[in-house]
Parts: C-alpha cells; structure tokens; sequence
C-alpha cells in the first residue's frame, strides 16, 4: 500500500478488491467469498448474500478459502471454492461452496461439515436487501408452510423480526421487473438491520428463538441454498456508460434547521489526559463534555473530583451518564452517587441514567433480565439530582432503545449511540451506515415525537458490546466487526464519515451530536504508528472543530444526485454562508450543480468549506 492509502484508512493493510462477476445484464462482486452489490441492469437488487459463521460472542469468522476456481462467460459465471474455519479447542468446519450465475439467475450453494463438531451462534446464508426505495415498498413473503402474505418492507423501524418462517421473498426492483429471494435448506427470517445502523434488511438462517450458541454435529453435512430469480418483462435497455454523467450534482433544497450543540465523551481513564490537553479542549470549545460513570467498573470519587477539573476548565455544559448498578435500590445508589459527586465538586448541567443492564441486548425469543422498573429509576434521580434535567434513553444503541422503550414523560431529553461495526467492518459497509442514520432518527421521532434528542457517543471503533461478552482488541490493526480500536479512526476516513454522519441526521432536529472523545482510541490526538505524529491532531480533529464552530447556526439542504458518495449542506451564521461538502469514497470525485459556482474535484476522503455569497 503506498502512503497516501496510510493516511486515508490508518493502516497500510489494504482491502483485497472484489471480483466483478458479469452474466449479461446480472453483475456481482465477489469478496472473501461472499456476493456484494448485485445489480440488475444496473440497479441493486441485494446488497450481499454471504456464508456466515458466527462464534459464541457474535464474533464473525475468517475462513482460510482453498481451491478457488472462477469461470466467466458473455452470459454466466461460476464460482467454487473450499473454506476452513478453526474453532476453539482444536474444533474445525469445512464448507464447500458453488455459486452460479445466468443473465436472469443466481444460486448460491453451500455445503458445510465439521469432523470434531463444531459451536456456533449462526452457521449460514445471510442475505441482505438494501434500504434506498425498499423501504417502505410491496413484498411477498412465501413462508414455509407454503402460505403466501402480501406486505411492505417496513418504514419506521421494526424492533422485532418484520418477518418469520421464510422460505422466499419477492421484491419489484424496477417498472415490470421483480426479484424473488428463495432459501433452501432451513427456515430463516428477517430482521430489520437499520436497528445497528446497517443500512439493510437481513434474512438470516436459524430462528433466534432458537438456543444459541448450538453445536454441529460431528460428521454430519449442513446444506443451504439461496436464489435469486428476475422476472423482467419490462422493455427496457441497459444504460449506456456513455451518457452515464461522472459529475455528482448537487442542488440546494427548501428543508433548513438549526445545528446540533457538538459534545466530546470523557471516561475516568481519559479524564487525566483530557486534562494535560485543556488547550485543545479550548480549541475545539464544544458546547457539551459527556462525562461517563460506571461504578460496576469500579469508578467512584476519584473519577468525580477529574470531572470537576475538567468542568472548571469549560465554559459549556455538561452531563453525567451513569450506568446505574441497581444492584440495590435506585435512590440509595443515585443518592450515593450524589453524595461524591457533591464532596468532589462536581455539579453537571445534566444528568443521563440507565440501568447498567439495559447496556446488553436481549434478542428475540430471550429472557428479559432483572430490571427496576424505569419509572422508578428515574423517580430516584429526580430526587438525588433536583434542579437538573434527568435523560433517559440507551447508553448502548438504537436497537435497544426501540427494543425497551423509555418511558417519554419521565424524562428532559432522550438518548441514544450508534456504531458503524456491529456486523461488518468493511470500508463500504461502514460508510453504508450513514444511509440508515436518517430512518433511525425519523423512527426515534416517531416514537418520543418533539422531545429534546441526543445521539452520542457514536464512533467507528466501539465502546462495548451489547451482543457479546466483549468488544474485540485488535493488536494488529485489522478491519474488525466489534472491535475497541480501529485504525480508520485514525486517517481521513473518520473525518468523512464524521462529516456525513452530521449530515445525516440533521433533519432530526438534535439537541447535542457527540462523535468522539478528545483522547485515547476513540478521540482526537494521535497515539504511536498513525499516519499523525504521535500527540498530533487525527484528521478527525477537523471535522469536530468545524461541527463545534457551526452550533446554533441555520442550515439548508442540499440534495446529491449521488448520497452514497458525496453529501453536502449550507450553514449560515454571522460569518456569513458556506457550502460543506464531502467525498465518502476512496477516490477522487467530480462535484458540480447548480449550488457550485464551478466544478470541484475533491480528493478521496476528502472535506470541502466553500464560502457563497448570500
């Protein structure tokens, strides 16, 4: 990899590209095995139809892929290889797998078999459907029994499996085109991925009400097979690429709001590092600091008096989540709290309390664990904290918010993060992200109506795992799913993503958007082996100070004729009007439209502030 690539993700370690598989009009990208981006005449039509082997912690497997062997004609390809995956305690599963494709066809066959038996979470096809112009769109849904439902993919979005006993989906993909998706193999069902911010629907194998991990047995073969089948009897022609414009357009819209207050995250094992780097904290002057307080692990007075430091040195506000044990009785536990946070002079603008348990997941089909009732919670921080604003919401993400739903008229303002890695860590899956950002907050309205609403902390690398026993180390720097580091935070990747992500909720209407911390691995200043000296300012740093900078000020849309590649908006404040802009992808691209007074090229990753007159 060559520098400039350092710079851009934070690793030197590339992406092996796709292979781009061609049957006529039907194209696929073949990755690690798996199908990406299958289009039809040039339209998506699935986002991914991939073998997935999950371990016990919803960790996703590597497999070591032998034999492969690719074949491509004008009017089909064929695909085969062989995967090994290496379990704990010596335990192996092989898989061997096929994949065909004709000009109205695809099946995906596989064939997986272990000699020493093997646990698993989740041992099959995963299939997802992308959410731009589903969403919200006719389906049919054959389930197993041979019954037939007419139905929509769903809008606002589905706590619970949309829909269950799955046997085949069908979709229109285009005027007098439609897609059947049909499983084989074993009943699967869907969920609605845009919980985790993917920006899909997944049809998954083995129903969740099923105990998970299970074991394969030894010696005995698991085989699946998925479809994709296209009726087309419409008239028309594949687009030429010559009349295909490389110049994405962008046009200002007539939707305007106010910006987000930008806050940073601080923890008690950065709060002496936030410290050291008080100049910086000045620099970027967010409006809110999310101090973070979790006394199952083990934080207490100590924590409370570096937060105290930390406030005085900021002119903004700030909030305190507390991650409440419950473990006794709520009011004596945030009446404790309260008590050391008074001998440490420690008086937050706000407080933020959830159940420490409501940090973890509970899927389909589980038991719910022991939990006060959040009435009460709240009652107990009202009385331990008078006088403040009390939030409530999720420490954790969406998915559990719209799993347990807080009760609205108990608390000032509700919250909620997001991560970009849950199931995939990818370049494009985590910029695919953004596009399910504006359906989580539209289903977050849709539920709490006009309350004051916060998104944060959301970062590329994650804070902890709601799915698992642990969020993932990765020593090596790799491109992990569930992993507290990840090196993209470190190059231009993040200040993009960042970027797009501001962009992305804007309709939303929030009170505050945290994005990052100012040190540490989810923060600003960069650590040892970055493409930034160590102790210099990540890439990321720029986005956040320009986020800071715009609180309160007005914005307008600006709609792009290509949102998965540039997204832009218009802010206006006392400075005067600015067109922000921003490339999500790892190449150059071509901007212009009639918000441009003329062409721009911007660099992969890159960011633009053009100044415009009003």
């Amino acid at each position: 990899m060559t520098a400039d690539a350092f710079q851009l993700y934070g690793t030197r370690a590339g992406e092996r590209p796709p292979v781009r598989l061609t049957a006529e009009r039907l194209t696929a990208d073949l990755a690690d095995g798996n199908l990406r981006t299958i289009r039809y005449d040039g339209v998506e039509v699935l986002r991914a139809i991939s073998y997935l082997v999950r371990d016990r912690d919803w960790g996703t497997y590597s497999p070591e892929i032998t034999d492969l062997r690719i074949e491509q004609g004008e009017d089909r390809f064929e695909v085969a290889y062989l995967a090994r995956c290496e379990g704990p305690e010596a335990t192996t599963l092989s898989i061997e797998v096929r994949i065909t494709g004709y000009r109205d066809r695809l099946d995906f066959e596989a064939e997986a078999i272990s000699g020493t038996g093997f646990e698993t979470n989740r041992c099959g096809f995963c299939i997802l459907h992308p959410i731009v112009g589903v969403a919200g769109s006719p389906a049919a849904v054959e389930h197993v029994d041979g019954q037939i439902a007419a139905t929509r993919f769903p809008n606002v979005i589905e706590p619970w499996q949309p829909f269950k006993d799955m046997r085949a989906i069908t979709h229109q993909i285009m005027p007098g085109v439609t897609a059947e998706c049909r499983m084989e193999g074993d009943t699967f069902e869907m969920e609605d991925q845009r919980n985790w911010s993917d920006a899909s629907y997944k049809t998954y194998v083995r129903p969740l009400a099923l105990p998970w991990p299970y074991q394969i047995p030894a010696n005995q073969p698991v085989r699946q097979k998925t479809s994709l089948i296209i009726r087309d009897i419409s008239s028309s022609v594949a687009p030429s690429a010559a009349t295909q414009s490389s110049v994405i357009r962008l046009e200002l819209g007539t939707r305007t709001g106010t910006m987000p207050e930008i806050g940073l995250i601080v923890t008690p094992e950065e709060a002496e590092a936030t410290l050291a780097a008080g100049p910086l904290l000045s620099e970027i002057a967010p409006r809110e600091l999310l101090f973070h307080f979790d006394p199952d692990a083990g934080h207490g007075p100590h924590a409370l008096k570096n937060f105290a430091a930390i406030a005085a040195l900021h002119p903004g506000r700030s909030t305190l989540e507390i991650a409440l044990p419950c473990k006794s009785s709520p009011a004596v536990e945030a009446a404790e709290i309260a008590r050391q946070m008074q001998q440490a002079g420690f008086k937050p603008d706000a407080i933020l309390m959830s159940p420490s348990v409501d940090r973890q997941s509970t899927p389909p089909g589980s038991k719910w664990p022991d939990c006060p009732p959040l009435e009460e919670v709240y009652a107990a921080a009202r009385a331990a904290f008078p006088g403040i604003r009390i939030g409530g919401g999720m420490l954790s993400y969406f998915t559990e918010l719209n799993r347990k739903r807080v009760p609205a008229g108990e608390i000032d303002f509700v919250s909620h993060c997001t991560n970009p890695i849950v199931h995939a860590a990818d370049d494009l899956s985590v910029m695919q992200t953004l596009e399910a950002l504006p359906f989580i907050t539209r289903s977050v309205r849709a539920i709490y109506g006009d309350k004051p609403y916060r998104i944060g902390p959301s970062t590329i690398p994650m804070r902890q795992n709601p799915y698992g026993s642990r969020t993932m180390d990765n020593p090596s720097g790799g491109r992990i799913p569930m992993a507290n580091r990840d090196p993209r935070h470190n190059g231009r990747f993040a200040e993009a993503f960042a970027l797009g992500y501001a962009i992305r909720v804007l309709e939303a209407g929030l009170e505050c958007l945290t994005l990052s911390a100012l040190t540490g691995p989810f923060g600003l200043i960069a650590g040892p082996d970055e493409p930034v000296e160590q102790g210099g300012r990540r890439p990321l740093f720029n986005t956040v100070r320009t986020l800071s900078a715009l609180a309160g000020a007005s914005w307008q849309e600006c709609l792009s004729s290509s949102p998965s590649e540039v997204l832009s908006f218009l802010a206006r404040d006392a400075a005067g009007a600015r067109l922000y802009v921003v490339n999500l992808t790892g190449e150059e691209r071509s901007v212009g439209g009639s918000a441009l007074a003329e062409e721009l090229q911007l660099a992969p990753f890159a960011t633009a502030a053009l100044p415009l007159a009003d």
